[in-house]
């Protein structure tokens, strides 16, 4: 007899697919403040109960579909130069997270309960263009993440417009430079 194999995902990954769906449905028509646990349900096909147990409430639903939204289809843009890498990465990042919708997801993820997820997605991405270069000089992850996204981050929760390409640019050089 053969054991049995399991299924990628299974129910649980059903559901949870299903609800983040439907959050994403609502958001797209609605304001997200007015999105509700029995809204999501209905939409998802469970009930409210399913929601608040995993999840506790809206917010933090919000937050874990922002994080599921923010994890990269891809790997980081190889552009075949270490430097290249960080830049196509850090205008990627600018451009994405600067729209509506990123601007948004960085909300949720600021009111999550483990906002430090963002700075592991983020660094994750960044060692893997590191990773890409074991023979070259290089900055930390904590350097590119504290020089190009912190800014990044803070100019477009915080200030009246986001980082401009040309700084964005500076940033990396000061990154860069030893």
């Amino acid at each position: 007899m053969t054991a049995p194999t399991l299924r990628p995902g299974g129910r649980s990954a059903r559901v949870q697919e299903s609800i983040h769906s439907a959050v994403r449905q609502l958001l797209e028509e609605q304001d997200r403040a007015s999105v509700t646990v029995p809204q999501i349900a209905a939409r998802a096909g469970v009930t409210p109960s399913t929601i608040y147990r995993r999840w506790g409430d809206v917010s933090a639903l919000l937050a874990d579909v922002a994080l599921a939204r923010m994890q990269p289809d891809n790997g980081p843009a190889n552009t075949g130069s270490l430097h290249g890498d960080v830049r196509a990465w850090a205008e990627q990042y600018l451009d994405e997270m600067s729209s509506e919708p990123g601007r948004n997801m960085l909300y949720d993820v600021q009111a999550a309960l483990k906002p430090s997820y963002c700075a592991t997605i983020i660094g994750g991405q960044l060692q893997t263009i590191l990773d890409r270069y074991p023979d070259q000089p290089k900055p930390s992850v904590d350097r590119l993440i504290n020089l190009i996204a912190a800014p990044t981050v803070f100019r477009i929760l915080f200030a009246e417009a986001p980082l401009e390409v040309e700084e964005l640019y500076r940033l990396i050089e000061i990154a860069f430079s030893q």
